[in-house]
């Protein structure tokens, strides 16, 4: 693993941002306190087209500016964030919301190009930042906690759409082989008040969500809360601290739009957590209902 490698990894708690606090000013604030590599790689991360930063590494940028990847690195902690994944996660967030989905997508094929060795790089590199910020920012007494509400709930249900469907439908099918009751909705407008009807008090909702809220989502939760359903959110820092009134547990999962690892992957990863948690405390209910899981598809795959 090389140098850049590593050091682009974020291993800490980063915090989330001001608002206003993007990478314009924190270069015009900071510039003075930085070296004169740093600086010149400052200058260079304001100006390079965006779609191209957040796609590159801390060694690319290095020979770009003719400096180093630990310099890169270093630089983006002196303007304040956690590392460079950090920074190219602010700058893609800023690109979801002022730029469409097509030309997102003909902007990351554009500076990856049909290089697959590249591609193959960009794709685990980002997975494992993800995986890793997440890891850095979980708090085991909220897992704990979410855990128990899932074990004791009547039924959970899981919602996402979009990208977050997938770890939705991966926790409702999950927790189903352990015996536990879960189902899945993806609905969204009116067939939503159909899916809410009946949950009730002895239930959890777990909703996942990226960086991006819905309308439907307060209506979603402040209905669960109304009916004395427990609350669980799987999405980034932002959008919970502002939902924080209508929740009981929050999880930070890593991740964003414009680039080439799913924004589900981390979420997936946690879903898994929790899933391990709810078989330990039911232990002889899952490996039951996963005997008969067993049983039942030997059946259907006989002649």
């Amino acid at each position: 693993m090389t140098s850049g490698s590593s050091d682009e990894a974020n291993t800490t708690n980063e915090p989330a941002p001001d608002a206003g606090d993007d990478l314009g000013s924190r270069v015009r604030e900071r510039l003075g306190g930085l070296s004169r590599a740093e600086q010149k790689v400052a200058r260079y991360l304001l100006n390079m087209p965006q779609e191209q930063l957040v796609f590159a590494t801390a060694e690319e940028l290095g020979q770009h500016t003719g400096t180093s990847d630990a310099t890169v690195v270093r630089t983006a902690r002196k303007l304040g964030y956690s590392g460079l994944p950090a920074l190219k996660r602010e700058v893609g967030g800023a690109l979801v919301n002022t730029v469409a989905p097509a030309t997102r997508l003909e902007q990351r094929l554009a500076a990856i190009g049909p290089d697959l060795e590249r591609a193959v790089s960009t794709v685990f590199t980002e997975a494992r930042e993800d995986l890793e910020n997440t890891q850095a920012a979980l708090d085991v007494d909220d897992v704990r906690e979410a855990v128990s509400l899932l074990a004791h709930a009547r039924e959970v249900m899981a919602f996402g759409v979009g990208g977050s469907e997938l770890g939705a439908r991966h926790l409702a099918l999950r927790l189903n082989r352990l015996g536990q009751r879960a189902r899945f909705v993806g609905s969204t407008g009116f067939r939503l008040a159909d899916d809410l009807l009946p949950l009730g008090r002895d239930d959890v909702l777990v909703v996942y969500l990226p960086g991006r809220s819905l309308h439907e989502l307060e209506v979603l939760l402040d209905h669960a809360r109304s009916v004395g359903a427990r609350r669980i959110l799987i999405s980034e820092r932002n959008l919970a601290k502002r939902l924080r009134p209508l929740l009981d547990v929050s999880l930070y999962a890593a991740g964003g739009a414009g680039r080439i690892a799913a924004e589900s992957t981390s979420a997936i990863a946690l879903t898994d957590l929790l899933v391990h948690g709810v078989a330990a405390m039911h232990e002889a209910r899952a490996i039951a209902t996963r005997a008969t899981l067993t049983t039942l598809r030997e059946r259907l795959m006989r002649d």
